[in-house]
């Protein structure tokens, strides 16, 4: 045990604190309701497709789809699964050293994706974009880098590497 004294937070620090738990629960709870309303998916699910549908061969290394889906690699197999049972996915070795998978988005995954992408997007528009001036989303991007590279100095998340190519 050690006899320093605890760095509490200051009544600034509380408020801003208590408003980003607040956040971190409403805005995911949020879209996954539109995405389980909309499309029957979860967002995990719903990124999934969506990183697929971005690539030109529809194809990525399950680690790389998980990074991009900041999803652990349990987390994205598991998504990977449900999502090959709906026929939206399929799995295969990789081409190129035979030992990694391959994630391959089905074309009947990238019809789900084209069809449910608007609604999403609208989704997010709404409950983050639409409230906020230009001016901010510069101020909330700074924020953001420095939270992940915090949060994931290895940049083992897609999201925490573009950061920092910015």
């Amino acid at each position: 045990m050690t006899d320093e004294t605890p760095r509490w937070l200051d009544p600034d620090e509380r408020r801003v604190w208590l408003r980003l738990s607040a956040l971190m629960e409403l805005l995911p709870a949020a879209l996954d309701a539109q995405l389980q309303r909309d499309a029957d998916l979860t967002k995990t699910a719903y990124l999934t497709l969506a990183m697929l549908s971005e690539e030109p061969t529809r194809s990525l290394r399950m680690s790389e789809l998980g990074a991009r889906s900041n999803a652990s690699p349990s987390r994205i197999s598991h998504v990977v699964s449900r999502l090959e049972k709906d026929g939206w996915v399929r799995r295969e070795k990789s081409p190129s050293d035979g030992r990694g998978q391959v994630a391959i988005l089905t074309d009947a995954g990238y019809e789900k994706v084209v069809a449910c992408a608007p609604g999403h997007v609208e989704r997010v528009r709404a409950l983050v974009f639409d409230p906020l001036a230009r001016a901010d989303l510069a101020e909330l991007d700074a924020i953001m880098v420095k939270l992940l590279d915090v949060l994931d100095p290895d940049a083992k998340f897609a999201a925490t590497a573009l950061a920092r190519e910015v």
